[in-house]
């Protein structure tokens, strides 16, 4: 399978964005294979206990550096908002904007425990994903950053289907679905998938 080839469930990329592919790669699965390596190192430094303790999840700049530094070694433009519109996600120009209503009102769930922590940040994850703030690793980042408000808050990260969820298969069409349902204001099956 080519690198770039369009494929169903997958936020395609501009050819701008395409050109700024850090590595010299031939396949999807390379592709894959080089952002999870980055990926894991992130997940390393956002899921410490130290960092855990001393930065605030749900700041502008933090969620920024965190997909700076999950795919820094992968694309250029990790860590900044894109400038194309895509299959997914808000209108470029409100990506900023939706932020920080985002932030505020986690901040709000959090200190009114409007919802269970699971809840929270599922939550969190969803909007995230509906935004789309990248131009790509936007599912990913969200996850990431779920587990991380996740454990911040005392309860264990979560296990999103066991399975790697950037292949297309059964798990990836189970999550896109359970997104579709919180779309509708249904959070159950995502929930339900994220602790699966």
């Amino acid at each position: 399978m080519t690198l770039f080839a369009a494929e169903d469930g997958y936020t395609p990329l501009s050819p701008e964005e395409q050109a700024d592919l850090i590595p010299n790669l031939a396949t999807r699965e390379e592709l894959n294979e080089w952002e999870r390596q980055n990926i894991l190192e992130a997940y390393g430094w956002a899921l410490d206990e130290k960092v855990i303790r001393r930065l605030d999840p749900l700041t502008e700049p933090y969620l920024r550096d965190l997909h700076r530094r999950m795919f820094d070694q992968t694309w250029k433009w990790a860590g900044r908002y894109r400038k194309t519109e895509k299959n997914i996600g808000i209108p470029f120009y409100q990506i900023q904007a939706s932020l920080a209503a985002l932030v505020g009102d986690a901040r709000y769930w959090l200190g009114h425990q409007t919802y269970t922590p699971d809840e929270i940040s599922i939550r969190l994850h969803h909007r995230l994903v509906f935004i789309h703030p990248f131009a790509n690793g936007n599912g990913r980042h969200a996850r990431l950053m779920a587990d991380v408000l996740a454990q911040r808050q005392g309860r264990p990260i979560f296990t999103w289907g066991g399975a790697e969820l950037v292949k297309a298969g059964d798990f990836r069409r189970r999550y896109i679905e359970a997104l579709h349902a919180a779309d509708q204001n249904e959070i159950g099956p995502l929930m339900e998938f994220a602790r699966s």
